[in-house]
């Protein structure tokens, strides 16, 4: 028996612990937290009768020079309150009381810190108060602001995506989901969390044996036992996650910028679109979207309702979070010659291009939920940017010409692609002279994940705009589990006096697989 059985029977215990409303809710914590991270004063787990608690343990995000989100859940309704210092002890902390938590809500709740110095670690304290101001035990957590926009400042940052897919979830035989711990212990700055943060589609069973004829063993909640559909359904996804310790303790200490991809709703899913699934009653995408990111929202800390966003890191370095998910066009062949249709939509797309020409960051990482230049099938159709015919764009191409090709007539520089979405990681360098199409400057995509899903890949790379695979690490079939070493995330690391960015590409155990420093143009 492990460690994690000792301590609570998983069956009886899971039943209750996504539980929503007034009442005990007890919170199942699997893996090793780092030391003071994302525990109560009594540690993690059991959430005691009498006064309020937080039952899922805390989150920061959208960390700016001067702000930041702070997220919690409360185990019944109550005021969510925060206190916040430069100071690991608290001492002579400002307070902010935030939302009250209802039920409508799922008891969640953000808390946007503001006038923080710029590039400092800010600790924080958050607990609960119910009626006649009573408080529960607190949980605290640290972030890092960005620096200030004229500041040449270090900057470190962990990406990846795909988080328990394909069945694979929380194993308490390995430790839980260990790859986050992995990220936690680099001390970045912040978490880029690349889309299919949950997966809404992929229930999960106690067991699975594998090929090797070792067996799987996977904690389950009952929103993770079936397709979500239902608005509780979907936040029990996102809740799932934050029963492992790992997880949680990442999610103390470093702020996240996340944005969505497929799976917080289902696989390959667009706008419009009317499934034939028999998993399903609701069959009308849209409306199950519209359930997904409800949750996505209040379960995530986002700052902002609308998921494409740019935030700024001192004078090297500006993100411009994507969302290809929203405004998608229908999967189909992808060849056609419209230049409306496409991933972005025409708004996101034009503020995509201005944010670009506007920059004065040395480098702008677009973090894209898909690849730019890897062919991702649909069935018969496509589900990417890329079609693979290798000639001139078309289809979602288009749209992906017209940034580049601006770009360049703007003199734009350091542009940059992370992405994740396939499940493994490689690094694709772009040039116009291998390209079908030529007005476009050189650039790097590197592409990383998954964490803690199923490993897959590689795919093949579209010839239109000259993509080069200078590394790929993937495993030999289809859907390895994460006991078979093809889990990844990457790190960015920016030089602040040169401005230097070196990505390293890492492996689930953080071993360097392959690495690269990019150098500004002067």
């Amino acid at each position: 028996m492990t460690p994690a059985e000792r301590n609570f029977d998983r069956r009886t215990l899971l039943r209750t612990g996504t539980a929503v409303g007034a009442g005990l809710a007890i919170t199942p914590v699997v893996g090793a937290a780092s030391a003071g991270a994302a525990t109560s004063d009594s540690g993690p787990g059991l959430v005691l009768p009498g006064r309020p608690g937080l039952s899922h343990g805390v989150q920061s995000g959208d960390a700016t020079a001067d702000s930041a989100i702070v997220w919690g859940r409360a185990d019944r309704p109550g005021r969510l309150v925060v206190e916040y210092s430069t100071r690991p002890d608290l001492r002579g902390a400002a307070r902010v009381r935030g939302p009250w938590l209802t039920p409508e809500n799922d008891l969640t709740g953000r808390v946007r810190l503001r006038g923080l110095p710029s590039g400092r670690r800010v600790h924080y304290r958050v607990h609960v108060e119910g009626e006649r101001d009573a408080a529960g035990q607190a949980v605290v957590g640290s972030l890092v602001t960005a620096p200030h926009e004229h500041q040449r400042a270090d900057v470190r940052f962990v990406w990846s995506g795909d988080t328990v897919g394909q069945g694979w979830g929380i194993n308490p035989d390995i430790g839980g989901m260990t790859i986050f711990e992995q990220m936690r212990r680099l001390r970045p700055d912040f978490f880029l969390n690349s889309g299919d943060t949950v997966y809404s589609d992929g229930p999960l069973v106690e067991s699975v044996a594998l090929p090797d004829g070792r067996i799987w063993r996977n904690l389950t909640t009952p929103e993770k036992s079936k397709v979500a559909e239902s608005l509780t359904e979907y936040r029990g996804q996102f809740a799932y996650n934050l029963l492992d310790a790992n997880y949680r303790a990442l999610a103390a200490e470093v702020a996240q910028v996340v944005q969505w991809d497929d799976h917080e709703v289902r696989n390959n899913w667009f706008p419009g679109q009317v499934i034939d699934d028999a998993r399903y009653t609701e069959k009308r995408v849209d409306v199950l979207a519209a359930r997904a990111k409800r949750a996505f929202h209040e379960w995530m800390p986002i700052g902002d309702d609308r998921i494409y966003r740019k935030l700024s890191y001192g004078r090297h370095l500006d993100v411009f979070v994507l969302d290809m998910r929203t405004y998608k066009d229908p999967n189909d062949s992808n060849r056609y010659a419209d230049p409306e249709r496409g991933l972005l939509g025409e708004r996101q797309r034009r503020w995509l291009i201005e944010g670009l020409s506007q920059s004065r960051a040395t480098w702008k990482v677009i973090a894209a939920d898909l690849p730019l230049g890897l062919i991702v099938p649909d069935g018969a159709n496509l589900e990417g940017v890329a079609q693979g015919d290798n000639g001139a764009p078309l289809g979602r191409e288009l749209e992906f010409a017209e940034v580049l090709r601006t770009a360049q007539r703007r003199g734009v520089r350091g542009i940059v692609f992370l992405t994740a979405d396939v499940h493994y990681t490689a690094a694709h360098h772009y040039d116009p002279s291998r390209a079908a199409f030529k007005d476009f400057d050189p650039f790097w995509e590197f592409v990383s994940g998954p964490l803690n899903a199923g490993a897959f890949g590689p795919n093949a790379l579209d010839g239109t705009f000259g993509p080069k695979a200078e590394f790929v690490h993937a495993p030999p079939r289809a859907n390895a589990s994460p006991m078979e070493g093809f889990q990844h995330f990457g790190e960015v690391e920016i030089d602040g006096p040169s401005g230097d960015l070196t990505v390293r590409l890492r492996d689930g155990a953080s071993t360097v697989l392959w690495s690269t420093t990019l150098r500004p143009k002067r």
